[in-house]
C-alpha cells in the first residue's frame, strides 16, 4: 500500500515538473499570443528563440525548467549567442564562417525576454531573472536608401501596357508614397481603399488597426488600377486589393521576388532591393520635405518614437539644410556688429 501511494506521488511530481518545461510551455505561450492578437510572424520568433535556448540548456546539461532557470543560466546563452556563427542553430542551413550580428542577438534575447514576461503574467514564475539582467543593446545601423534616379529607374522597369506591370508600378508607388509594410499591403482589402479621401485602412503589428494617407500621384494609379486592371478575386471571402493574374491574393513573398527582379534589372548596388527599402525612403523623403516625426510615426505605425529614430536617418546636408531655416540665433534678428581692434 505504501510503494502505491509513494509511486503515485512521485509520479505527481514529475508530472509537476514537466507541466513547467520550457518544451510544454512553448505551446501554451503559442495559443495565449494568437488569443492575444499578436502576429504570426511574431508568435513564430519567440517560439523559435526560445527553442534555441531549450537546445543550448540541454547541450550544456543545465536545467530546463523554467523555475531553475537563472540569470547565470541566460547570461550563459547570450556569450554563446555572441561566439556562434551563422545558422549554427539552423535545422537546415549548413553553418557560415560570420558570426550572428548584434541586432540578431539582440533580437533573440528581447523574444525570450517577452516569454518570460508571460511566464510572470501567468503566474508560472514568481521572479523573472530579466528584472536583474540587461540584453546587449541592437547596434545603430543606417540603411541606405535609394536616390531619386534609382527611384525611377525601379519604376521604369514595370510594363505599364499590361496589368500585371501595372499592378507593380502601382504597387512601389504605394509602398513608397504610404510607407507601409509590404504585409500591410498584401494584407489590403479592395474595401480598405478610399480613393476619395485618399487614405487606405491598414493592420499593422499587433493586429492595430490605422488609417494610411496617399498622395494625389498615387490616387490616380490606384483608380486606374482598380477600374481596369484588377482581375476578379476568385476568393469570395478575401476580396483583396492587390491580385496575382488569376485573381489569388498577392503574397508577401511574391512582392519581395518582383523587387529583386526589377533590381537586377537596374543594376543598382549598394542598397537592397526590398520593400523595406521603398518604406525607409519614404520615411527619409517625408522628413526631408518638411514632415515631422509626430505625424510620421502615426502613418507608419510606429508604437514609439525611439524606434523611429533608429532607422531614419538624415544626411549631414538635410541637418545642415533644417539648420539654416530653424537656427535659433539666425531666427532672432540679431545684427552683430564689430567693435575696434584692441591692439596688443
Amino acid at each position: 500500500m505504501f510503494d502505491k501511494e509513494l509511486d503515485d506521488f512521485l509520479k505527481h511530481l514529475l508530472r509537476q515538473e514537466r507541466k513547467t518545461e520550457l518544451g510544454q510551455l512553448i505551446e501554451g505561450y503559442r495559443l495565449c499570443a494568437r488569443a492575444e492578437g499578436k502576429s504570426r510572424n511574431y508568435i513564430c520568433l519567440v517560439a523559435s528563440s526560445v527553442e534555441f535556448l531549450k537546445q543550448y540548456l540541454e547541450a550544456k546539461g543545465l536545467a530546463t525548467d523554467v523555475r531553475k532557470i537563472d540569470v547565470q543560466a541566460i547570461r550563459g546563452f547570450i556569450l554563446h549567442l555572441q561566439s556562434a556563427t551563422r545558422f549554427a542553430l539552423h535545422p537546415f542551413a549548413r553553418p557560415q564562417a560570420s558570426g550572428l550580428s548584434g541586432y540578431t542577438v539582440n533580437t533573440y534575447m528581447r523574444s525570450i525576454r517577452a516569454f518570460w514576461s508571460w511566464l510572470a503574467v501567468e503566474g508560472i514564475i514568481e521572479e523573472n531573472p530579466f528584472s536583474q539582467l540587461k540584453i546587449p543593446k541592437a547596434p545603430q545601423k543606417v540603411i541606405p536608401t535609394f536616390s531619386d534616379e534609382q527611384v525611377k529607374y525601379l519604376l521604369a522597369q514595370a510594363d505599364k501596357s499590361s496589368a500585371i506591370g501595372f499592378r507593380n508600378y502601382v504597387i512601389m508607388l504605394v509602398l513608397l508614397d504610404t510607407m507601409m509594410r509590404v504585409s500591410e499591403l498584401t494584407g489590403c482589402r479592395i474595401e480598405d481603399l478610399n480613393l476619395e479621401n485618399r487614405c487606405l485602412k491598414v493592420w499593422g503589428k499587433g493586429s492595430k488597426e490605422r488609417i494610411v494617407p496617399f498622395g494625389r500621384t498615387t490616387q490616380k494609379a490606384l483608380w486606374r488600377y482598380v477600374t481596369f486592371y484588377r482581375p476578379e478575386s476568385c476568393l469570395l471571402r478575401q476580396d483583396m486589393l492587390f491580385l496575382t493574374a488569376d485573381g489569388r491574393p498577392l503574397t508577401k513573398n511574391r512582392v519581395e521576388t518582383i523587387l529583386k527582379i526589377y533590381g537586377k534589372r537596374t543594376g543598382i548596388k549598394g542598397v537592397r532591393i526590398s520593400p523595406h527599402t521603398f518604406r525607409h525612403t519614404g520615411a527619409v523623403a517625408f522628413l526631408r520635405n518638411g514632415g515631422d516625426l509626430f505625424t510620421l510615426q502615426r502613418i507608419m505605425g510606429h508604437s514609439s518614437l525611439e524606434v523611429l529614430r533608429g532607422y531614419v536617418n538624415l544626411s549631414q546636408s538635410d541637418l545642415r539644410r533644417v539648420h539654416e531655416s530653424a537656427s535659433p540665433l539666425d531666427n532672432l534678428g540679431i545684427s552683430i556688429t564689430w567693435g575696434q581692434r584692441i591692439r596688443k
